[in-house]
């Protein structure tokens, strides 16, 4: 047991959540950080998604790496992947319909992710089945972390809600404040996670 939790394992776990997070660091997976961010809702499921994916999908890599050929690997992992993709899009469509609706055809785009890749060749491949799967979770939640920040933001100064519900009070649109209609376009997505990127960086730079 403590060997399953040493702390070696703590950092494969904790790493991702940020001194080496796949959007703030790596610079991983922006695209769908742009896309699906214009609200709280769609971002946490998205967020959700890519987590139950890359989890699942290094264990079983890890678990096949010692009888997967060389050559096909990359095939063998984007099998793996899709397969998941699919399930989770299934189960989307079926228990959160409206949601699975806004995130449209990026949740098919998981399959493309090059955070998912990323970790399957560059650890699935060469660790264990429970150290793969805590680098899946881990990578799976700093990504998550930082697309309901961004949807955190645009949410609430584009359209005053969270989760639809709105929280700017009518008292302050009667004294003129106005949403601010910008944040509801995939442009201030980037300058969003541009401005994270910079925080994350000088928060840790301040730490070293």
């Amino acid at each position: 047991m403590s060997k399953l939790f040493s702390n070696e394992n703590k950092e494969v776990f904790l790493n991702p959540l940020n001194k080496n997070n796949p959007i703030a660091v790596q610079v991983l997976g922006i695209c769908s950080a742009l896309a699906v961010t214009s609200q709280l809702e769609p971002a946490i499921v998205m967020g959700l998604s890519v987590t139950v994916i890359t989890a699942f999908s290094n264990v079983i890599i890890s678990l096949l790496r010692n009888t997967i050929p060389n050559r096909i690997r990359i095939i063998v992992q984007l099998v793996v992947v899709a397969a998941l993709v699919t399930i989770v899009s299934q189960i989307l469509k079926a228990y959160v319909y409206d949601v699975s609706v806004a995130l449209s055809v990026y949740v098919g785009l998981i399959i493309t992710n090059c955070i998912l890749m990323g970790r399957l060749e560059a650890f699935a491949m060469q660790n264990g089945p429970w150290e793969s799967f805590l680098d899946g979770i881990g990578n799976g939640l700093g990504y998550a972390l930082i697309l309901v920040i961004v949807g955190f933001v645009r949410e609430l100064l584009g359209f005053g809600t969270l989760f639809g519900f709105q929280v700017v009070p009518d008292i302050c649109y009667e004294w003129g404040y106005q949403n601010n209609g910008m944040m509801t376009m995939p442009a201030m997505s980037l300058i969003i996670v541009g401005c994270v990127i910079w925080a994350h960086r000088s928060i840790n730079k301040e730490e070293k």
